[in-house]
């Protein structure tokens, strides 16, 4: 298990509403806000796990994968990383070539980040 992850952004701005409208759908909030030391966390039920950390001219183009529990998640995740100045990498559906059952959808968030939520479908549509 992992205790904390952090992403380096270019816009920490940017960057927290990306990730507070991305990654609502999925039970994360905003948790703490640090603008002295340009870092923000998000979590559930009170745990800091993702951490937005303002490095000007980051160039990190990671790729991190959450966990949806449902394909209605997975879709809301989509909609509200557009809505929030995300770019399109994948619209929401299943990947047959990744997995059984694997249904995903892809954002890039405002760093370039790839950002996706998946939900395992134990019985797949297709």
């Amino acid at each position: 298990m992992i205790a904390h992850l952090t992403i380096h952004v270019n816009d920490i701005e940017a960057s927290k509403t990306f990730y507070t409208k991305a990654l609502a759908p999925l039970g994360y909030e905003l948790l703490n806000e640090y603008p002295e030391w340009k870092l923000a966390s998000f979590g559930k039920n009170g745990n800091a796990e993702i951490w937005l950390y303002g490095a000007e001219g980051a160039k990190q183009e990671g790729h991190i994968a959450f966990v949806a529990e449902s394909k209605e998640q997975v879709e809301q995740f989509y909609s509200e990383g557009l809505t929030a100045g995300g770019t399109d990498n994948g619209a929401p559906g299943y990947r047959k070539n990744y997995a059984p059952g694997y249904y995903a959808s892809f954002v890039y968030d405002p760093s370039k980040n790839n950002i996706e939520a998946v939900f395992m479908d134990p019985e797949p549509s297709e």
